[in-house]
């Protein structure tokens, strides 16, 4: 079964809600782990926890999350995303499946912004982006009710996330998998074009 790793970033709880669903989805079809990034692992302005660096690179896929703050992503994920440099140097990520998820209070406050941070550094990293499939208003069960189909953008001003927002990050989790199982858990090597 492939591997998935979701890490993300929460302060408020609602984006650790959106992980929960994402690996609930990931868990039907591969072996997803769940990381939830805290203040006391950044050190001098960057994320410093080997353990974890160690999951990532050899994960099948990785799902990065942060809420959007102030139009992009915490400065928590942030800290995580610049560590991550040196795996860029390596093109140890080269290949792998990435996509995104998160939340905002506001229905458009720039979490678009925030999915494009999160794919940005996907590419940097040389990874294949998955995004939601589902087009915004042609689901029978209502998911991707905002729209966005660069990946799970959800929204809540009261600490609770939307049902149909959960269903979507579910949906995510298990499409990575899906993709990830299709690629044969075997990634495609560096060098090919």
């Amino acid at each position: 079964m492939p591997s998935i790793v979701i890490i993300y970033h929460s302060a408020s709880g609602t984006t650790a809600q959106l992980a929960d669903a994402i690996f609930a989805g990931a868990q039907e079809l591969a072996t997803p782990s769940v990381y939830r990034i805290s203040g006391t692992e950044i050190i001098a302005g960057r994320f410093k926890n080997e353990e974890i660096w160690a999951q990532l690179d050899q994960a099948d896929a990785i799902i990065f999350g942060s809420p959007t703050y102030m139009g992009g992503p915490s400065a928590q994920f942030k800290a995580f995303a610049d560590a991550s440099g040196e795996r860029w140097s390596q093109r140890a990520w080269a290949n792998k499946i990435a996509a995104g998820f998160t939340i905002g209070s506001n229905l458009n406050g720039d979490q678009f912004n925030t999915l494009l941070s999160l794919s940005v550094l996907a590419a940097q990293h040389g990874m294949l982006w998955c995004g939601v499939d589902i087009p915004g208003g042609y689901d029978e069960q209502g998911r991707n009710r905002l729209g966005t189909q660069l990946g799970v953008a959800a929204q809540s001003n009261d600490g609770q996330v939307n049902a149909i927002d959960l269903m979507t990050a579910h949906y995510l989790g298990m499409r990575v998998a899906q993709i990830a199982l299709k690629m044969g858990n075997k990634p495609i090597p560096k060098d090919t074009p």
